[in-house]
């Protein structure tokens, strides 16, 4: 799907899915790997930790957020995000993209 004359590059899209309690600390680390961007949602959902109903502002809710990044940087967010697991109710993914950002 890629040749030289494509407006797209590969890329990786982060999604981190954690309690909301660790948004300023998450953007905070995005910024420090100098992402362009990012998308924070509240989602509700049930795993590991139990039951997320989003009933409260800011307690027992959950945020999800996606970010595009290089293969590297993605390495390196989730090195660190690692050591948040065990802590908090922390989950993420990431996928191989075509994106122009």
């Amino acid at each position: 799907m890629s040749n030289s004359a494509s407006p797209v590059e590969p890329a990786v899209l982060i999604t981190i899915i954690g309690e909301t309690v660790l948004k300023d600390g998450i953007v905070r680390l995005l910024k420090d790997y100098s992402v362009s961007g990012y998308t924070i949602s509240q989602v509700q959902g049930e795993g590991g930790h139990g039951r997320r109903l989003s009933d409260l502002a800011g307690y027992n809710t959950n945020i999800e957020i996606k970010t595009i990044v290089s293969l590297e940087a993605s390495d390196a967010i989730f090195s660190a995000l690692k050591e948040e697991q065990g802590k908090h109710g922390l989950i993420a993914f990431r996928h191989n993209v075509e994106a122009f950002y």
